[in-house]
């Protein structure tokens, strides 16, 4: 587990700076930067993703570190808790970049923190690398030092509604943090392809990130005999929605967005409760859809950090290694404007846990935007089991992402 305190305040030091190394004219050491949420409701992506970066920096450094020209950069990463606060991300940026010197900041998992930097992050001479966060807008002002690797969440809506339209339901009770951007976006996304189908989303009752009774909601939600339930939001309310749901008796097909490990929410409710739940998401790491990279990175997470990783946690991983990539194509560590033109025109490196589908060959698109593909997973005795890929077309919904501001 990542830990470092620093003037009474929590900071999670990975070190990953970008400073020269006065011990050999050929090896330096490049200081990276991690914000994210290490404590609070946004904790369960966020110190995952910061795991991840430490987890993808050793491996790095142990394989020699990163080459440009004769020089070899060992990494360094310093995080710090933005507690998935808008006020505590730019503060946490700012002393990165002010008083740290770092030019490449990654993690960011949660879209409100994460849309507080990405407001000035233009600015500013440094590459931004988002991960779990999932509102569209980050990807759509075109700032050009800014890339993301997990997709918007409309992009997995589309294809969330194409399945449960599939199944056959017609009428659909939302119940969610709607008041997050993000999970209404997915949710409008799953309406559009349900109409097409003749169905319909019959109410959307709302939860905040910290209710944990969501009673007064299921039970309006049951008076009007709905045909299945879609919950979107956090890992823990979201468990508590699904325990709550057997509890009063609810019996219809529940649907999720969540990206949840087992871990996580059996830490609320139990497995019987969560038998036959489908979470419709990116696909990305659950086991039984793993590519060979994503069963080795379980295996290394889980050995380093006493704990299974996140399935939404790669994103991190990647983070880096795109980097490392982009750093190599471009020649040049100081250089920040290379370096983001190196990653817009980058091929997926071989090192990513992640099933991106690229756009004519590269990792990310002209947004920075890159795209994985979306899964269907169901919660069988004790576990997510990947049922199916669900259908996704990278390309069209990149450039639909460019006709918007």
């Amino acid at each position: 587990m990542l830990n470092r305190t620093r003037a009474g305040a929590f900071a999670l030091a990975i070190a990953f700076a970008v400073a020269a190394s006065p011990s050999s004219a050929a090896e330096k050491k490049l200081t990276v930067g991690v914000a994210d949420a290490l404590t609070g409701g946004g904790a369960v992506y966020g110190l995952p993703q910061a795991n991840a970066v430490k987890m993808a920096a050793d491996e790095i450094n142990a394989a020699g570190g990163i080459k440009v020209g004769a020089d070899t950069y060992k990494i360094d990463v310093i995080a710090y808790d933005d507690k998935a606060n808008p006020t505590e991300a730019t503060n946490a940026v700012r002393k990165l970049i002010d008083r740290d010197g770092v030019k490449y900041i990654l993690g960011f998992c949660c879209s409100g923190s994460t849309s507080a930097v990405a407001s000035f992050i233009a600015k500013e001479k440094a590459v931004m690398l988002v991960g779990n966060a999932a509102e569209r807008s980050i990807t759509t002002q075109k700032i050009p030092n800014l890339v993301r690797t997990r997709p918007p969440a409309d992009y997995t809506g589309q294809a969330a509604g194409t399945f449960i339209a599939r199944k056959g339901h017609k009428r659909v009770a939302v119940v969610g943090a709607l008041e997050v951007g993000f999970y209404s976006q997915y949710v409008d996304a799953v309406e559009k392809e349900l109409k097409k189908a003749g169905g319909e989303i019959i109410a959307r009752e709302v939860f905040s990130l910290r209710d944990r009774d969501m009673t007064p909601q299921l039970t309006k939600i049951r008076g009007l005999n709905p045909d299945a339930i879609l919950v979107v939001g956090y890992v823990e309310p979201a468990a508590f929605v699904y325990r709550q749901s057997v509890e009063l008796g609810i019996n219809v097909p529940r649907y999720g967005f969540t990206s949840g490990s087992e871990e996580q929410f059996l830490r609320v409710t139990t497995s019987e409760q969560m038998e036959g739940v489908w979470d419709l998401r990116p696909t990305e790491l659950t086991l039984l859809s793993a590519s060979k990279n994503g069963i080795a990175y379980h295996e290394n997470y889980t050995k380093m950090f006493k704990a299974s990783p996140s399935p939404s946690s790669p994103y991190a991983y990647d983070q880096l290694y795109a980097l490392k990539a982009a750093i190599e194509a471009a020649g040049t560590a100081d250089n920040t404007e290379a370096v983001a033109k190196a990653l817009r025109a980058l091929p997926v490196p071989p090192q990513v846990v992640m099933q991106y589908q690229p756009v004519d060959g590269k990792m990310f698109d002209e947004n920075g935007q890159a795209y994985t593909s979306n899964g269907a997973f169901q919660w069988q005795k004790g576990k997510w089991v990947f049922v199916e890929d669900l259908p996704s077309d990278a390309k069209a919904y990149s450039l639909f992402l460019s006709t918007l501001k």
